[in-house]
């Protein structure tokens, strides 16, 4: 995507549904037009402008169609692209791609998922594999968890500094009223809880929430008329590594070491730049193979940069602000709420989470078993 303009397009609105354990009954579509409506309302378009449609849902076959059916809408581009949680952060580049190119003027990007309330095994069933079903691993745990020992075997990071990913994001989640965790956690706490698949206890993994959210973009131009201050594209980067754990080449190398140079190159902006961090923690391994694969700390450090609050409220850096989904939620696939905390922090509308003067924000998403990688660079209009 090196072909696409920085800032040529911008996120106009961008919107939560409801969080956590919704309404019985309700559907993932319905949370995804309920998002929808808010992020219309946030920037102050109508359903009808709406002419780009973008979707990826695992609870529903055929996510465009079924989204523009239940919406009514007749959108004269749409994608279906589906590559797991990172799936949002493409179909950003995608967008981008297909308003650059005159193809639609208003793209809208969506995702809902009442995998709380249906179960988790009924929302997506794990495929079999035959290479690996019969071995019986706990996935994605098992897959992640594999990652996590060797990072530990090859670079001595230990399960406290594993912890300390989880501690700092409960600390973000204590200053947002959206968080579904209310308490404080300490590293102790992440230790001593029920093993799940080692090294990781259940507080080293994601929450399994129901929600999901959209966002809303339009060419820089269209975007300077609207509500709220643009929150432009700067840069994206997309990579895929694998699809199975057992072919991921080496556990504690993931393909963001692509696709975040990618976006770097396109924003012209340095690491120095970036004020906010938003990765995807769906274990506390990932933001540390984040943070070394897109080069805030070399390979092997990633333990010890999060050490010590330093990604907590105060410390060094600023990730995960909304609290993650460790603490805040998670809905399946998490990617589009990745991209609506950086670009809320872009606009200042984080209140007591707020990142001080945060003009540029990079948001990254990963899909399947760290099989996807895609990342996305967002700036205020101070960055163009």
């Amino acid at each position: 995507m090196s072909h696409l303009k920085r800032g040529s397009v911008a996120v106009v609105g961008a919107a939560e549904s409801d969080l956590g354990k919704v309404a019985e009954h309700t559907s993932p579509l319905d949370l995804m037009a309920q998002a929808t409506r808010r992020a219309l309302d946030d920037c102050g378009l109508k359903m009808s402008d709406i002419d780009g449609l973008f979707a990826a849902v695992g609870q529903v076959r055929l996510s465009p169609l079924a989204l523009a059916e239940y919406l009514r809408l007749k959108p004269n581009y749409f994608d279906g692209t589906i590559i797991g949680g990172s799936s949002f952060m493409a179909h950003i580049a995608h967008a981008q791609a297909a308003i650059e190119a005159g193809l639609c003027e208003v793209a809208l990007i969506a995702y809902g998922s009442t995998q709380k309330t249906v179960s988790r095994t009924a929302a997506g069933r794990p495929e079999y594999n035959y290479y690996e079903t019969p071995f019986k691993p706990f996935l994605p745990a098992s897959a992640y968890a594999m990652a996590a020992a060797r990072h530990m075997h090859e670079f001595g990071t230990t399960r406290e500094q594993l912890a300390e990913v989880a501690v700092a994001a409960r600390q973000w989640a204590l200053l947002n009223p959206k968080a579904w965790e209310k308490e404080p956690l300490s590293i102790e706490q992440v230790l001593n809880a029920r093993m799940v698949s080692y090294p990781f206890t259940v507080r080293d993994c994601c929450l399994v929430t129901d929600g999901g959210g959209a966002i809303i973009l339009t060419s820089a131009a269209r975007a300077k008329t609207l509500k709220k201050k643009p929150v432009y594209v700067l840069g994206t980067g997309e990579a895929i590594g694998h699809a199975t754990i057992s072919n991921m080449e080496n556990f504690v190398v993931t393909a963001a070491a692509e696709s975040g140079p990618k976006a770097f190159k396109m924003a012209g902006v340095k690491h120095a730049d970036v004020r906010m961090l938003s990765l995807y923690d769906a274990f506390t391994i990932t933001p540390i193979l984040f943070l070394e694969d897109l080069g805030f700390c070399p390979k092997g450090e990633g333990g010890r940069f999060v050490s010590g609050g330093d990604i907590a409220p105060g410390g060094k850096v600023a990730v995960n602000t909304s609290g993650g989904g460790l603490s805040y939620n998670h809905p399946g696939m998490y990617g589009l709420l990745v991209l609506i905390e950086a670009i809320r922090q872009v606009r200042g509308e984080c209140d007591k989470r707020q990142v001080k003067n945060c003009d540029i924000a990079l948001a990254h998403g990963n899909g399947g078993v760290l099989s996807s990688q895609c990342t996305v660079i967002f700036g205020s209009e101070n960055t163009l």
